[in-house]
């Protein structure tokens, strides 16, 4: 299942948090639809570069200028690609004239079409994807996006590195299930005693079996965590 389809259930619980203001997400999020309802909700989308995924030697889309005012594409060989049609998924594309493409010395790098014919898509929802382009570039949203892999990755970080979560023990939904929550259930167990430890007085340690007590308080609490 693509990142992108768990979005919507978990954005309807957040919706109902007012103070969410910045939605840091990874390039699998980074699509037309969810980019759209995040602008239109004046949320801000804070995602990363994603790389065109054109295949070695072949001119990139960006190389592909758009035209606004005449709706079309220019290629780097300063040809029109016109529009032809919307497909299903919202996208309009736009195809180059196979007559001229035919002879152009530019085609090896441009398309490997049979009928020598270039087709450009663009999303219909294209505008919201270049907002959240320009919001990547802002001041301070690199900062934002670098506290990410400090709170999100690093979760799975030590699951699995540290509670097998490379592989699962049981087999079955269900099972699968439980052990998860578990795990988590743990994890988030020492993140609150992670937290009591840094915020609480020093700790006083009772050895009963010795008849003695030990107070100690750490050098520096910022280093101090439940591994």
């Amino acid at each position: 299942m693509h990142d992108s389809v768990s979005f919507w259930e978990l954005y309807k619980r957040l919706k109902e948090l007012k103070e969410t203001k910045y939605y840091v997400m990874d390039a699998g999020y980074k699509i037309p639809a969810i980019m759209r309802r995040l602008t239109i909700d004046r949320k801000i989308p804070v995602v990363p570069y994603k790389r065109p995924m054109t295949k070695a030697g072949f001119f990139r889309k960006n190389e592909y200028v758009y035209d606004e005012y005449y709706d079309c594409y220019i290629c780097p060989n300063n040809e029109i690609l016109r529009y032809s049609t919307t497909n299903r998924e919202g996208y309009r594309e736009y195809k180059s004239d196979s007559r001229k493409c035919a002879g152009c010395s530019c085609r090896n790098q441009c398309t490997e079409s049979a009928n020598h014919t270039k087709v450009v898509t663009r999303h219909i929802w294209e505008n919201y994807m270049k907002e959240a382009e320009d919001i990547r570039h802002t001041i301070g949203i690199k900062e934002i996006y670098q506290k990410r892999k400090e709170i999100i990755e690093r979760v799975f970080a030590d699951a699995k590195e540290k509670h097998g979560m490379r592989y699962t023990q049981y087999r079955g939904l269900a099972k699968v299930k439980m052990e998860l929550s578990l795990l988590f259930s743990c994890m988030n167990l020492k993140k609150i005693a992670n937290w009591k430890w840094r915020n609480n007085p020093p700790v006083t340690l009772y050895f009963r079996k010795y008849m003695y007590s030990v107070e100690f308080e750490p050098k520096s609490r910022q280093n101090c965590f439940v591994a």
